[in-house]
């Protein structure tokens, strides 16, 4: 820099510190600095529980520090959502699903702000849900069942793995966008109410789109529809709700999060780290078989679904008449 002259110099040393500050808060080098724990809020051997462990092990050579799953259940998800979004430490992040932003239309005070109080980094990856039926069910596709809904209100009866859950709202959702009435029946998880649907104890159980594929392979159940837009592979020949409901869509989806106090730069070297996964790795493929697909968004895409989607959750609980308690 010897040879411009000084004026310019000196604009140039003025420019290099905030340079400097932009960089390093652009590029966490130093981050992380010891052991990163994912949260998962949900019990143990859930489907939220398995690819939060896959990506863990993938990341941990990546970012030269050991990613850990500890699994925190309680109040719907709330409670391991509340931990780290009051966490001070930096390095513990949350691997849940969509309640993130249900939680709050469901319950007055879940603990937590989903935008105050968390970091969006990735939309890991979605999944189609199903309406589902006993191989000898009377109901022979979606068609029919709202024909019977619609003739009968509140005669059929869906069960859920419980109040308040994807499952529950997916229910809330076709009643408010097909016109019809439907009983819910909430169970404790989806064992119970795949045992209540063999029993005949309900007519109709909503699942995550993986849940029934070895059940309809066995010739024991029927998926009548699937939630997506379009169908998936994994369940040949079911139809998306969208065809006899014009645009009807939701999705089951994964996401990772970190507390707000996360330092810059570090969702989106995390985003980068995971973005490989997306081009044939296990995880897409053991997704797809179960009628999922992996995304690994960058954090601006789960930010906009968060935003997108908690004032639809808050007019379906409104709707159904769910109170947040």
């Amino acid at each position: 820099m010897s040879g411009l002259p000084s004026t310019r110099r000196a604009i140039l040393a003025g420019m290099a510190p905030a340079a400097l500050v932009s960089q390093a808060r652009a590029q966490p080098a130093r981050w992380p600095t010891r052991t990163l724990r994912f949260i998962v809020p949900f019990a143990a051997g859930g489907p939220v529980e398995v690819p939060a462990r896959f990506i863990a092990e993938y990341l941990t050579p990546r970012l030269g520090q050991t990613v850990i799953v500890e699994t925190r259940p309680g109040a719907g998800g709330a409670l391991g959502i509340q931990l780290v979004a009051q966490s001070t430490d930096q390095h513990s992040l949350v691997f849940t699903t969509g309640s993130v932003v249900i939680l709050p239309a469901l319950q007055k005070n879940p603990g937590y702000d989903p935008f105050r109080d968390l970091t969006p980094i990735s939309v890991i990856s979605e999944s189609a849900m199903a309406f589902n039926v006993r191989a000898e069910s009377q109901i022979r596709d979606l068609a029919d069942l709202l024909v019977r809904a619609r003739a009968a209100p509140g005669r059929i009866t869906f069960g859920t793995s419980g109040v308040g859950t994807t499952t529950h709202l997916l229910g809330e959702l076709l009643k408010a966008r097909a016109g019809i009435d439907m009983l819910h029946v909430p169970f404790r998880g989806t064992g119970q109410g795949l045992g209540a649907l063999y029993a005949g104890d309900v007519d109709l159980l909503l699942t995550d789109a993986s849940v029934p594929i070895p059940h309809v392979r066995e010739g024991r159940m029927r998926t009548l529809a699937v939630s997506s837009a379009e169908r998936v592979a994994a369940l040949p020949g079911v139809p998306a709700v969208a065809e006899a409901v014009p645009g009807f869509e939701m999705a089951l989806w994964f996401a990772l999060l970190g507390s707000a106090n996360m330092p810059a730069g570090a969702a989106e070297r995390l985003a980068q780290e995971m973005a490989p996964l997306r081009q044939g790795s296990a995880l897409a493929q053991r997704l797809e078989a179960g009628g999922g697909r992996l995304i690994v968004s960058d954090p601006a895409t789960l930010a906009a679904r968060m935003r997108r989607e908690a004032p639809l959750w808050r007019q379906v609980a409104e709707g159904a008449g769910i109170t947040p308690e």
